[in-house]
């Protein structure tokens, strides 16, 4: 397995996304995120995707991970603008079709995202808050660089308390 970037490419999500959107909803990639979302929750979801990957300002953006040299999208992953701890910064956050994960797909991804969000220069940090018990997204982090500040409460989706942990990366 290689965790080098080569792998996969990162393509701005658009419209023709949201198929992906909906296979990416599956109960098993979702059990972490408090369950599989309705389909007016998915439209929202897609709506904010394809703005965000539109917005020029730095804010973030959305991609859909293409595997290479298969061309096969095989997930989503992106960066936006939040304020965590009072401080702006970014978070990220992917999730993988099922038959293509444990390839290091997620890692090339999230190290490609990296380098989006150190171009769009907003924000000195990148944070990731994968669910402490989610042992593939804590070990993506890891890999990619990120540094592991502790657990958090954190809330995911609005109202449903989780238990996450905080990783960090400094994109100065």
């Amino acid at each position: 397995m290689t965790d080098d970037t080569s792998q996969v490419r990162l393509e701005p999500w658009s419209e023709e996304d949201a198929g992906l959107l909906r296979a990416l909803n599956a109960p098993e990639l979702m059990g972490h995120l408090g369950g599989p979302e309705t389909e007016e929750q998915l439209v929202r979801r897609h709506r904010r995707y394809v703005e965000l990957s539109a917005d020029g300002t730095g804010a973030g953006r959305m991609f859909r991970i293409v595997l290479l040299p298969e061309e096969a999208v095989v997930g989503s992953i992106g960066f936006w603008s939040q304020t965590w701890d009072g401080e702006p910064v970014y978070e990220t956050g992917w999730a993988v079709l099922p038959g293509f994960q444990g390839r290091g797909l997620a890692t090339s991804a999230t190290r490609t995202v990296v380098a989006e969000a150190r171009a769009a220069g907003l924000h000195r940090h990148l944070h990731a808050f994968p669910s402490a018990d989610n042992t593939a997204s804590n070990a993506v982090c890891r890999k990619a660089g990120f540094e592991l500040l502790g657990e958090r409460d954190f809330e995911y989706p609005p109202g449903r308390p989780m238990r996450c942990n905080d990783w960090r990366l400094d994109l100065g």
